[in-house]
């Protein structure tokens, strides 16, 4: 099978996807903005071959570089796994006639109010949302529904620029930022009380391959603005044990089935509380922040390597049998500025160094990043256990007992 794969060396994972689909015997054309000497002899190796662009969001060098990989060979797939990459390259599949996710379906994943919108038509529950391109719209919404209410830019990814308001006044101050930061469409949505996590997979037309449930703790808007937590997720090795995953299992087919996402990777946020489980978002691409590192972790099986196994050949090459659960807590600095150092280390091998996987301490000296630039900006230690509550204990005690020092 020929396959295109888009920016295949950035980000620094992005060639794990291209070496994993070289090692399951595809032919991989690299399609990216990086000068092919500067890529590494490894990937080089593994494509066969490479064609630069200036941007790899740029629709007509993008079509231009895939007519290009045409005329050297039949193309049969054209992939893309970074969220800002996938329009483009579900317009270029339709524009080189290339199956895979389409156009719609992309458009669906990208943009929340149409997402919602099409899935509460579907009868998935779903929080009430709305698009807005002027301020008396989101004060229209407000008055309708009350608070809390969440805003975000409407093509956002994650927590990026996310923000909760409970009243008049911050969503005055919430509009005024958001329109700061360029954002020219809004999406407003009721806020869901409750517990939240994740819900990842690998599907191929629209059945689910291999999936994995994944716990937030604290939630992320709480996370992502609160610099003494030490916030963590856990993927769960009980997905067969509980009424409750099942339930986010059929929750996460049936989006996949009513927005027609195909074969692809899927990253799905979703709510657990009063008014049971609720549908957040779905992004038709794998999840951030070294998700599949944990998965392959906690299954001892190359998560990439699955992937490129079901895009490939169409059927996963091994199971998932789930021996251990497997998380990352990550540890912020008592202060923005530089590293000055850190205290508990020792405690931490000491008392837990057979679970940890891997652990990031910037040097003495790095500059700190925000608090709200997510679970792997600054240190960070991610671990395995057999045991899902065992795994949260350690996880919570390597939060209390490691400090990170800045000034």
């Amino acid at each position: 099978m020929n396959i295109v794969f888009v920016e295949p060396s950035f980000p620094a994972n992005q060639r794990r996807f291209a070496l994993a689909l070289a090692g399951v015997g595809a032919n991989v054309i690299g399609i990216g903005e990086t000068d092919e000497w500067a890529l590494d002899e490894e990937l080089r190796s593994a494509l066969m071959g490479y064609y630069k662009v200036s941007s790899v969001t740029n629709l007509r060098e993008m079509t231009d570089a895939t007519r290009w990989a045409q005329g050297r060979c039949w193309v049969d797939r054209l992939e893309a796994t970074v969220e800002a990459h996938t329009m483009t390259a579900a317009e270029v599949r339709e524009a080189c006639g290339i199956p895979g996710t389409s156009v719609q379906a992309t458009w669906l994943c990208r943009d929340k109010p149409s997402m919602k919108e099409a899935l509460r038509a579907a009868g998935v529950p779903t929080a009430a949302s709305t698009a807005a391109d002027h301020a008396d719209q989101i004060w229209d919404f407000a008055a309708a529904e009350g608070y809390p209410l969440i805003l975000k830019p409407r093509a956002g990814a994650g927590a990026q620029d996310t923000v909760r308001v409970d009243n008049d006044t911050e969503l005055a101050h919430a509009i005024t930022v958001l329109a700061a930061t360029g954002a020219t469409s809004i999406a407003v949505e009721e806020f869901v009380e409750g517990h939240e996590g994740f819900y990842d997979t690998i599907a191929k037309d629209n059945a689910v391959v291999h999936d994995w449930t994944t716990h937030y703790y604290p939630n992320v808007l709480e996370a992502m603005r609160t610099r003494w937590i030490s916030p963590q997720f856990v993927t769960t090795n009980r997905q067969a044990d509980s009424p409750f995953y099942a339930e986010v299992a059929e929750l996460g087919q049936r989006v996949i089935e009513a927005l027609d996402i195909g074969t692809s990777a899927t990253h799905m946020e979703w709510f657990h509380g009063p008014k049971g489980l609720r549908f957040s978002e779905i992004g038709a691409r794998p999840p951030g922040v070294g998700c599949w590192d944990l998965y392959s972790a906690a299954n001892d099986v190359d998560v990439y390597r699955e992937w490129a196994h079901v895009i490939t050949h169409g059927v996963p090459e091994r199971s998932m049998t789930r021996p251990f659960s497997a998380g990352l807590v990550a540890l912020r600095p008592d202060h923005d500025g530089h590293i000055t150092g850190y205290t508990g280390l020792d405690d931490l091998w000491a008392r837990h160094g057979q679970w940890i996987l891997d652990a990031h301490f910037p040097h003495e000296g790095h500059f700190t990043q925000p608090v709200e630039a997510g679970f792997m900006a600054n240190a960070y230690v991610r671990a395995r256990h057999p045991d899902y509550d065992s795994l949260r204990g350690i996880l919570d005690d390597i939060g209390r007992t490691v400090k990170v020092h800045a000034r």
